[in-house]
């Protein structure tokens, strides 16, 4: 594993109680930062607690990030805590059932995009202006590859996904003056208990559509991830970052 160099750096990370924000957790701690989980999961946000060694540079919150006051309450205690939030990991997302797009359950759509888009924003929104602060910034938004070619049966989770796209865009326009690098990772799927929520049928055709013949490990999303918030990482911003082991054709 390379050393990324994250020392006094505190980090944010969404959906950090379990698969990819977890794994990106462990590895920030591996590379000197510190983070705080956010999770709806108190449970969840328990156990991964209690199984980082790291605990001295733990803290957890449970955060709702489709709730701007729960979001809002989360930024301002973890801020007065650990005195800033230099990297933003946005992970937390669900995926929703497999159907048509015209059969699609009008609450399962709101739900999905509340949780895996207006989260982000709502994010962004909260702790992008201590960053501005400080003149300093790295955020990463966990998007997928389903964002940029669309999955059948997966409608909203693609146009949530393609959205977070967009949102990085902007986002990473808007701040590129201020050492604040935004970007996004387009992951194809890695086997997390994200693969609850979808059909067997699903999984296969997600497999099916990888070159490399084999999910994503979430150890090598959690690499990409810490050079991306770390200062190496000191010109691309509004940039997507594919690891889909061959299936992105642009």
């Amino acid at each position: 594993m390379n050393q990324i160099d994250l020392k006094g750096r505190h980090a944010v990370i969404t959906g950090g109680a379990q698969g990819i924000g977890l794994s990106v957790a462990i590895r920030l701690l591996a590379s000197e930062a510190s983070v705080t989980l956010w999770d709806r999961d108190k449970g969840a946000l328990d156990s991964a607690l209690e199984s980082i060694p790291e605990k001295g540079r733990v803290s957890i919150r449970v955060v709702d990030v489709s709730d701007p006051k729960s979001v809002e309450e989360a930024a301002l205690s973890t801020i007065e805590e650990s005195g800033r939030i230099d990297l933003l990991v946005t992970s937390a997302g669900i995926a929703g059932p497999n159907l048509k797009t015209w059969e699609y359950p009008i609450d399962a759509w709101k739900q999905i995009i509340d949780i895996n888009l207006t989260g982000v924003y709502l994010c962004c929104r909260a702790i992008v202006p201590c960053m501005l602060r400080h003149n300093y910034g790295r955020i990463v938004n966990v998007a997928s590859i389903a964002g940029k070619e669309g999955n059948a049966n997966a409608p909203a989770y693609s146009a949530s996904k393609a959205g977070v796209i967009a949102l990085t865009k902007s986002l990473g326009k808007e701040t590129a003056d201020k050492n604040i690098a935004v970007n996004c990772i387009t992951p194809a799927a890695a086997r997390t208990r994200l693969f609850d929520q979808m059909s067997q049928e699903h999984i296969d055709f997600m497999l099916s559509r990888i070159p490399r013949g084999r999910f994503l490990e979430v150890g090598e999303l959690s690499s990409m991830v810490a050079w991306l918030l770390s200062e190496e990482n000191s010109f691309t911003t509004a940039a997507v970052f594919d690891l889909s082991g061959g299936r992105a054709t642009y």
